[in-house]
């Protein structure tokens, strides 16, 4: 996930990224003109490296593999936060669902996390790959592996 607070640590980890990884740019608050000069850049890194470049917010970018959070073109990750919204985005035609807050998270401080147990009873048996995301680091990683999950996803973990 980019993230305007990893300023130019983005860079150091696209380049850090396993080959077939996926990114979710964001960066809603940049004016359009901006929004897509940064979205090129990385398209660039990700083409290189072997990255799937997803798009969350609704305008298109040139080189978008698929859009996160809404339906269009391409691959379709959608997040969820309870089996309802997981449900719901699986119906829209998602490809893959970013599940959180699987644990405590400086992006949303306060916030309740799931934890494995209930993390895993919202995931089970759903029929797409699921993908953590909140508080996820490879600890993380290792104490939802035995969930089943096809990866996660950070902004905090690459900031380190």
């Amino acid at each position: 996930m980019t993230d305007p607070r990893l300023g130019e640590r983005l860079w150091d980890a696209l380049e850090r990224l396993p080959r077939g990884s996926g990114v979710i740019f964001r960066h809603y608050q940049l004016a359009p003109a901006e929004r897509r000069a940064l979205f090129a850049r990385i398209a660039k890194v990700a083409r290189r490296r072997g990255l799937v470049l997803l798009r969350a917010g609704a305008r298109p970018m040139r080189g978008e593999a698929g859009v996160h959070g809404r339906r269009g073109p391409g691959l379709v990750t959608w997040p969820a936060h309870t089996r309802r919204e997981a449900m719901a985005a699986i119906a829209a035609g998602a490809d893959a669902l970013l599940v959180s807050p699987a644990f405590p998270t400086r992006s949303h401080p306060g916030a309740a996390a799931l934890g494995p147990v209930r993390f895993g009873l919202l995931t089970r048996g759903l029929s797409v790959p699921i993908i953590a995301l909140g508080g996820m680091d490879a600890r993380g990683e290792r104490r939802l592996a035995p969930l089943g999950i096809h990866g996660w996803a950070a902004i905090d973990a690459w900031a380190r």
